[in-house]
């Protein structure tokens, strides 16, 4: 395997070299585990940690390495490396922190589909689609949905989830698969192309790493079912991995997740709810709210079925949220200003006393 099998390109290359960066190793981070990673130059994986300088100058987790990432590293004793650099990044999966505020945590980096992955016997929901989408995006990559475990659904159960998604969803690309038929299981092969990165996204037990296990074409990720007590799916994957595949895609795997609350990035949720902001500049005033303003276009619309009421009340929970997270950092930065304003005094008084 080489550097291109695992995605390289020509402009990294040319960064590399622009950079002064060439004397370095590179590769790609291919799994990450409490800020300990393993890297594959394509001939080798090796154990890595990043520099220490890189360690102490980074602002926020978002700094730190993520499956994905390409880096500049140097090798010592066999199988070990230093992570030096992270080159540029292509695109970034990400949500906020869960528990932080203000704060974002990389899913993965440099990918171009990310296939989002609900089942259909008790996870599938429009809502939470909405919000995967937005995400991706934010993000610049195009999504996928895989309505998985159709095997367990009856037929009404498959018509109910496909006319919902007609109602609020007509252009997200749909493919019906179950992990034990393997129905559906080619029309995710034709999607994927050589060099192209592709990740798994959704909540756990609906199959994630099952899918991957089938697209290998052996087992080499743990998998679990759904638990009985509380319909709800066991966390098996615990990190993130990157695999290749036989036909030249990778595709990266990830931990179920709970909770996956939007970012800054505004263009995200204007792309999924696009055609909410074109109704909206037809609206009688420039700032309506949407909820009960005469000439509300979008009101207009939900009173003639031709929106749902669901998406609007979505959409407006994502933009509530978005603007709370763009808050939160606004006044963490005139923190900071401020704090460094302060500092800056200080030093400067004790160099005033000292002379």
């Amino acid at each position: 395997m080489t550097l291109e099998d695992l995605g390289f390109t020509h402009d990294r290359k040319i960064f590399l070299e622009e950079n002064k960066l060439m004397d370095f190793t590179t590769g790609r981070v291919t799994r990450e585990h409490r800020e300990r990673y393993v890297v594959s130059t394509g001939k080798a994986e090796f154990e890595a940690e990043i520099l220490g300088n890189l360690r102490y100058t980074a602002a926020s987790r978002a700094d730190f390495p993520a499956v994905g990432d390409w880096v500049a590293m140097t090798l010592y004793d066999g199988d070990l490396a230093i992570i030096h650099k992270i080159l540029p990044r292509k695109s970034v999966l990400e949500r906020q922190t869960v528990g932080k505020q203000g704060e974002k945590q990389i899913i993965s980096s440099n990918i171009d589909f990310a296939f989002i992955m609900q089942s259909i016997d008790n996870n599938f929901n429009v809502n939470r689609l909405e919000r995967y989408r937005t995400i991706c995006y934010s993000a610049g990559i195009t999504p996928v949905l895989v309505i998985s475990k159709i095997d367990l659904a009856t037929e009404n159960d498959i018509a109910s989830a496909m006319n919902a998604l007609e109602r609020r969803e007509k252009k997200i690309k749909t493919i019906l698969l179950s992990n034990n038929s393997l129905h559906g299981l080619d029309q995710i092969l034709s999607l994927i192309q050589k060099g192209k990165t592709y990740c798994m996204v959704g909540s756990s037990g609906v199959g994630k790493s099952t899918l991957i296990n089938n697209l290998l074409k052996k087992n080499v990720l743990k998998t679990g079912e759904i638990s009985q007590s509380t319909n709800k799916g066991r966390h098996i994957t615990s990190h993130r991995e990157l695999f290749v595949l036989e036909n030249g895609g990778i595709i990266i795997d990830t931990p179920g997740m709970k909770e996956l609350g939007v970012t800054e990035n505004g263009d995200g949720i204007q792309t999924t709810f696009e055609d909410l902001f074109n109704l909206s500049l037809k609206c009688r005033f420039p700032d309506c709210t949407h909820t009960k303003e005469a000439g509300c276009a979008i009101l207009e619309a939900i009173e003639n079925v031709t929106v749902s009421p669901e998406t609007l009340d979505n959409f407006k929970r994502l933009q509530r949220e978005q603007q709370r997270f763009q808050s939160t950092i606004a006044e963490k930065h005139k923190r900071d200003q401020e704090f460094g304003r302060m500092a800056r005094s200080i030093m400067k008084e004790k160099r005033k006393n000292k002379f």
